[in-house]
């Protein structure tokens, strides 16, 4: 494991959304001594899949995972991510996360904490969730419009097999390992995400699978 790079990760089904997702990130400032790499995986049946698809593949400790959707706003960005990694308690970093996932398993009918921009085809929404005191706030799982670990904890492809479930999941795993999940405080939002409208198709089916499987 290359302890002196981050890779970062996306599922792509939009080339054009990606590319503007890359074109953030190459305005990154990179710490002395860092060096960062970009996959994109394409035709995965699910995002477990992809993930898993591109951990394997890359010798990176730190690995940020995103949406083709999300913009990093925050040039210092890196640095920031691995600040809150110097604790090695932490496994797992969100934009937003639940201190206590409700018992419906929907993250969005619980409290929540972080701060993140979307965008929304004709404007720009700033949503702050709760307030952290200190450098971040330990939460049960965060949203996935981008989850960076510093750890390698396999995504549940056996079980969630479409593209819902995976962060919260996610983060149970981590914490199963014996490592926090974390919201950073920021001034101001670290990222955007252009979100669009919701899927939620198979969304209550994948709900099903992680209420049996941890709640």
């Amino acid at each position: 494991m290359n302890n002196k790079k981050i890779c970062f990760i996306m599922c792509v089904n939009n080339q054009l959304k990606a590319e503007e997702a890359l074109n953030y990130i190459n305005r990154l400032i990179i710490p002395e001594g860092y060096t960062v790499e970009c996959l994109t995986v394409t035709e995965q049946k699910s995002m477990t899949a992809g993930y898993n698809e591109a951990m394997k593949s890359s010798d990176a400790k730190y690995k940020v995972y995103m949406h083709q959707d999300v913009l990093i706003l925050n040039e210092n960005f890196i640095e920031d991510m691995l600040s809150i990694f110097q604790d090695k308690t932490i496994g797992m970093l969100g934009m937003v996360g639940t201190p206590k996932l409700p018992s419906d398993a929907i993250m969005w009918h619980g409290p929540r904490v972080g701060k993140i921009l979307t965008w929304n085809h004709s404007k720009t929404n700033l949503m702050e969730f709760g307030k952290i005191s200190g450098k971040y706030q330990e939460v049960e799982a965060v949203d996935g419009l981008l989850i960076a670990t510093q750890y390698d904890v396999m995504w549940r492809e056996d079980l969630f097999d479409k593209w819902d479930f995976y962060d919260v999941s996610s983060g149970f795993e981590m914490r199963r390992k014996g490592y926090k999940v974390v919201v950073p405080s920021m001034l101001e939002p670290w990222c955007l995400h252009d979100d669009g409208v919701m899927n939620l198709v198979n969304y209550y089916v994948e709900r099903g699978k992680f209420i049996k499987e941890y709640l």
